[in-house]
């Protein structure tokens, strides 16, 4: 698991820079999960789960 911590942001272009920092973990995953942790009304964390599929094998 890939976890991002994120810190409160005072102005208002920081305010979603998490938004930024989702969809950059969402671009980078082919299978797998993103969970937005929120304490407070506040997004705190970003947690990336990948998955790495086999390709079922052949019969012969």
């Amino acid at each position: 698991m890939n976890a991002v911590a994120i810190k409160s942001a005072g102005h208002a272009e920081e305010k979603f820079v998490w938004l930024d920092i989702v969809r950059q973990q969402v671009g980078s995953l082919r299978y797998g999960v993103v969970q937005i942790v929120i304490h407070d009304s506040q997004v705190t964390q970003i947690e990336k789960t990948e998955r790495v599929r086999l390709d079922k094998p052949q019969k012969i």
